[in-house]
């Protein structure tokens, strides 16, 4: 009880952060499927973002050796089982992800999705993920779209028709590391046009 009280003072105190505060990492997975019961991580990247700024040296992408169907990864993804056997284990990945993750704020383009796999694994494996926050660009753009009576279509949030509604360029589609970057340019646009200028809280994105 006393944990899930912390968590709530933190998610709340972060909420009234400045932007200019706090420290994004911004993380894309590829995965085997969408169920993180029954899918499995293949690979996970990340960018650290601050002050407006992403940190393209902190650009990390890691393997997990550890996984037992690639199923249409090789097609997708690229990721062959000799490009497996140059990863890591499943553990040695979360251990970096959730050291990364702590006490920064989480960005990911469909938040649901990473998060369920984020936290089902961390779990199994007896570490804890404790990033500050959680922000999801796609329902970022959501909230924006429906406020200009956008009509929505199945496709509508993808990461690359996001994209496009800005005149962002395209990028090699499901990399890992490419759609974190491309996820977080797509955040500093969001934040550019929901702050048009002025400074902005972490609130203002959740």
């Amino acid at each position: 009880m006393q944990k899930l009280v912390q968590k709530a003072f933190r998610y709340l105190k972060a909420k009234g952060k400045s932007l200019d505060e706090v420290e994004f990492v911004v993380l894309d997975l590829e995965l085997t499927g969408l169920d993180p019961k029954v899918h499995e991580i293949v690979s996970a990247a990340w960018v650290t973002m601050c002050s407006d700024r992403i940190q393209l040296k902190s650009a990390m992408h890691i393997i997990n050796s550890d996984v037992k169907q690639l199923d249409q990864s090789p097609v997708y993804h690229g990721i062959d089982e000799q490009t497996l056997n140059e990863g890591v284990s499943l553990e040695a990945l979360m251990t970096e992800l959730c050291d990364a993750l702590h006490d920064k704020v989480l960005v990911c383009h469909n938040a649901y999705l990473d998060w369920g796999f984020i936290r089902l694994n961390s779990k199994a494996l007896g570490l804890e993920a404790l990033p500050l926050a959680i922000v999801d660009t796609m329902q970022i753009e959501k909230r924006r779209q429906l406020k200009q009576n956008t009509e929505l279509h199945q496709d509508s949030l993808t990461l690359a028709n996001c994209r496009t509604r800005y005149q962002l360029p395209d990028y090699e589609v499901h990399n890992a590391l490419t759609d974190a970057l491309a996820t977080a340019e797509l955040l500093l646009v969001l934040i550019n046009k929901i702050g048009a200028g002025k400074p902005l809280k972490l609130s203002a994105l959740m």
